[in-house]
């Protein structure tokens, strides 16, 4: 009997863990997707897609971003995020690949591993809300 019930909570235990496992990752992903959201509407330049990736305290600094490429023809080269870490209520995100701007004669590649881009949970939705 003594045995059964050892088995019984070291199966419950395990469950636990893989539960708890499950949802962390789930977290991560919907943290890199919205960074990854975010990227994608500033180089498409759709304003309205660019605020509702960003968090409310960053959606100020998201219109000038995009403002900076209001010149310009904007694409993205190669783009991959993935969690990197966590800092406090932040999931860090990082990203390989550029954004390429073409200012006609003269092409910029900004290297998005340059930044460490900082994702956090907000009315339900993970949104991107700043970098380092």
């Amino acid at each position: 009997m003594k045995m059964t019930f050892k088995l019984i909570l070291f199966i419950t235990f395990l469950l636990l863990i893989i539960g708890l496992v499950g949802c962390n990752s789930n977290t991560s992903d919907e943290a890199v997707t919205a960074v990854e959201h975010y990227l994608q509407a500033l180089v498409a330049g759709d304003v309205n897609q660019l605020v509702d990736a960003s968090c409310a305290d960053w959606e100020e600094n998201a219109r000038l971003e995009l403002d900076s490429f209001a010149a310009v023809t904007v694409q993205l080269e190669d783009l991959s995020c993935q969690e990197s870490g966590q800092d406090g209520d932040y999931i860090l995100v990082s990203c390989s690949g550029n954004i390429v701007a073409n200012y006609g004669n003269e092409v910029l590649k900004i290297n998005l591993a340059d930044r460490i881009y900082q994702a956090i949970s907000e009315g339900g939705d993970w949104r991107m809300c700043g970098y380092q």
